[in-house]
């Protein structure tokens, strides 16, 4: 199979360009800019990208890759800061730009032979740099510039080196996935055999080789990924696989009950209900901050599930739905970044887990473990539906959660639903949701005054959960769901609308 190893410098847009390559279909995975050259090696991609980076090549202390780099023989392409990596690396000068350039600029092609092919003048690139190569090294030609940046393209086709110092990956460069296809297919040589179907055979054969003879534990969160996870491993093992669902008693309403029909009724999977409502609620009791709260759900989710595994005479594997997005946000495998949030499949795990972690999944975006579950036959509509944190409203509850909070939750959470679906806006979503905040505020109901909490309406559109934009909802709707909020759910007298991006903020408020 081919595969892109991208080497990532710090760059908001690195994920993106790895599931740009991967749309283009070449397998591409993000590790750190400082990896060794023998793991790349052992990794055998077929060529490298270097990522955009924050820093400036000549500073100290700048990111730079492993020296050797550029020895390996792989073709390489360089993105902005990868592109001023390159040149630093190899020979050529990166000096400060007289006059920085952020956004649009108008590209002219000087040589289309090769990465430019069939690109045509004057298209639109987004730039986003601060310096710029004022000598390129020996070997290398400039094969394009824009009205700011001598130096927007240069190639060595010798050595299969070439770079950018625009955004090929954003939407808002034109050709962008043309100069990465020509990357790809032109400059590598490689071949588009990344899909859904070539996926599920290497997971299936995988997931055999590392369970042998074993049993799996599975448990199941209600959504896609955990059910993706474990008909893919019911593929690969069939009935020694078992299957949990525990009603932490932190679902939405009547969530439990009806998923509990439709993965008897829909899927030939062995699984096992289990009420621990009372056990999470007593673990979160007293508990406020956000990380605290997703280690005490996932621990518990831990203890449960080798309770389980004892009482079927024991299975040596855990299976989880963990995705990438849950893996960059939690641990990032990138550079210069930090944690965003632990997901609970990966920061929540205890230490000494006597599991083996089987998780399938890891390296797919959520819009790719959608694609997933179509090959496998799951319905659309339980495809489409809208991500579901894994420790559930505790993380749509600001502060500490209680029983009366998560029922004020429930209730409001379902109205918004309902009528985003009554508008016919769910599928336009990636989520809509409702926060309780730890807040009270004054309100007048039938001449009275009223002093009760306070709920926040989140509504989202995203492709695959790294980035999201707030929805604008209609005044009429929003008007429509806060009356029945107010009207319809005792306790709550405010109802506020979330207009915050991903980033700066994040999509569940903990």
């Amino acid at each position: 199979m081919s595969k892109i190893l991208i080497l990532d410098f710090g760059s908001q847009y690195t994920q993106l360009i790895a599931r740009k390559v991967r749309e283009l279909g070449v397998y591409s995975e993000i590790v750190p800019f400082n990896t060794p050259v023998a793991r790349i090696r052992k990794k055998a991609p077929g060529a490298l990208i270097l990522s955009g980076g924050p820093r400036s090549v000549y500073e100290k202390g700048a990111p730079l890759p492993s020296p050797g780099v550029f020895e390996l023989g792989l073709p390489v392409l360089g993105v902005c800061y990868g592109l001023q990596v390159m040149a630093h690396l190899l020979g050529g000068k990166i000096v400060p730009s007289g006059k920085r350039e952020f956004g649009f600029a108008s590209l002219k092609v000087l040589d289309r032979k090769g990465l430019l092919a069939g690109v045509r003048d004057k298209r639109q690139v987004w730039m986003s740099h601060g310096d710029k190569p004022e000598r390129v090294p020996p070997g290398f030609r400039v094969t394009a510039s824009t009205p700011n940046t001598r130096v927007a393209a240069v190639e060595d086709r010798e050595r299969r080196l070439c770079g950018v110092q625009f955004h090929p990956e954003v939407i808002h460069t034109r050709d962008g996935n043309k100069i990465l296809a020509n990357f790809l297919f032109r400059v590598a040589g490689l071949e588009a055999d990344w899909n859904m179907a070539s996926f599920i055979k290497r997971k299936v054969a995988e997931v055999r080789a590392a369970v042998g003879r074993g049993r799996v534990i599975c448990g199941l969160s209600g959504g896609v990924d955990s059910l993706v996870t474990s008909l893919i491993i019911h593929k690969a093992i069939g009935d020694r696989l078992t299957c949990i669902f525990v009603d932490n008693g932190l679902l939405r309403k009547g969530q439990y009950h009806e998923l509990m029909e439709n993965f008897r009724r829909k899927f030939s999977l062995n699984v096992k209900g289990i009420d621990a409502s009372e056990e999470f609620l007593g673990k979160l009791r007293g508990v406020i901050a956000p990380e605290k709260k997703r280690k005490k759900i996932g621990g518990l989710f831990i203890e449960i599930f080798e309770r389980e595994a004892k009482k079927l005479g024991g299975a040596d594997f855990l299976a989880q739905g963990t995705i990438y997005p849950d893996v960059i946000e939690s641990n990032p495998v990138k550079g210069p970044s930090s944690v965003i949030k632990s997901h609970h499949n990966v920061g929540g795990l205890p230490k000494g887990l006597r599991f083996k972690l089987i998780e399938p999944l890891r390296e797919l975006f959520k819009d790719e473990v959608r694609a997933l579950a179509l090959e496998l036959g799951v319905d659309k509509g339980f495809i489409t539906q809208h991500p579901f944190p894994g420790p559930g409203l505790a993380v749509r509850i600001v502060g500490e959660v209680d029983r009366e909070g998560l029922d004020i939750l429930r209730e409001a959470d379902d109205i918004l639903l309902h009528e985003v679906r009554r508008a016919g806006l769910y599928r336009k979503l990636w989520q809509a949701f409702a926060v309780l905040l730890p807040v009270r505020s004054v309100g007048v109901m039938g001449d009275r005054r009223t002093y009760q909490r306070v709920v926040v309406l989140r509504l989202v559109q995203s492709t695959d959960g790294m980035t999201a934009n707030w929805f604008p909802v209609p005044a009429p709707l929003l008007a429509r769901i806060s009356t029945r909020i107010v009207n319809e759910v005792r306790g709550i007298n405010r109802v506020a609308l979330d207009v915050t991006t991903k980033p700066p903020g994040t999509i569940e408020w903990e």
